[in-house]
């Protein structure tokens, strides 16, 4: 199929890179890699393959792949760093960098980076500045297309436990969404299918350009998708 994108995704593991295999599943305008160093259940009727190897390998993947665009998801917290600074950058900036650099190097020339609301390097917050500064680094590579997520609190299930702050601000989040207004909206809560979506749509653009998308711009992006053929 000539319209046919492939996607490799980094940080397949996690809440959005297997919501977004999910949501490929049935369709035959995309083709989906996921790159990891462990192995995941795939969702029944997945057309994908699952590529395992060593973060330091992951370019030399990339590279046998050739893919039309990388979508990283690539994420720690800071509980899982040991709420050690030097640990939470080696996986938030070092390896997202490291990894959208070989791509780079390998021919992709798009690349879907997923950050935070809020992300800013100039940020007196540690885990905005670090995202703001990956955010400032990722435009600077040489992607002819750069679109980078920006969402709120992400819903949806998690294989591992969240942290009790982030489980009520889920469980509330039906309610504060609506409390929040004008520069606040972008602090709403968002599916993670919703973000998926957009990723899938997004992928399909080749418009050259460097994009920033709050909430309101993923929901925009993932209504475009379209819809699978019965």
């Amino acid at each position: 199929m000539s319209d046919l994108v492939k996607i490799a995704i980094v940080g397949a593991t996690g809440l959005i890179g297997r919501t977004i295999i999910e949501r490929a599943v049935g369709r035959e305008d995309i083709r989906v890699f996921g790159i990891a160093r462990r192995e995941m259940k795939l969702p029944e009727g997945a057309r994908m393959e699952m590529m395992l190897a060593e973060p330091d390998q992951w370019g030399k993947v990339i590279g046998q792949i050739k893919p039309d665009v990388l979508v990283s998801a690539l994420g720690t917290t800071w509980n899982k760093s040991g709420k050690s600074e030097e640990a939470f950058r080696a996986v938030d900036q070092d390896l997202v960098l490291d990894t959208a650099k070989a791509a780079h190097e390998h021919g992709v020339e798009r690349i879907i980076a997923v950050s935070s609301t809020g992300a800013d390097a100039g940020s007196k917050n540690f885990y905005l500045r670090v995202k703001g500064e990956v955010e400032r680094d990722l435009l600077k590579i040489g992607f002819d297309r750069v679109d980078i997520f920006r969402p709120g609190l992400l819903r949806g299930a998690r294989s591992n436990d969240r942290r009790a702050g982030e489980r009520l601000g889920i469980t509330l989040s039906p309610l504060t969404d609506l409390l929040m207004h004008g520069k606040y909206r972008k602090y709403r809560s968002i599916s993670a299918e919703d973000v998926a979506d957009a990723a899938l749509a997004l992928s399909m653009r080749k418009a050259a350009g460097k994009f920033k998308h709050d909430n309101d711009a993923i929901l925009r992006a993932a209504h475009s998708l379209p819809q699978l053929q019965d």
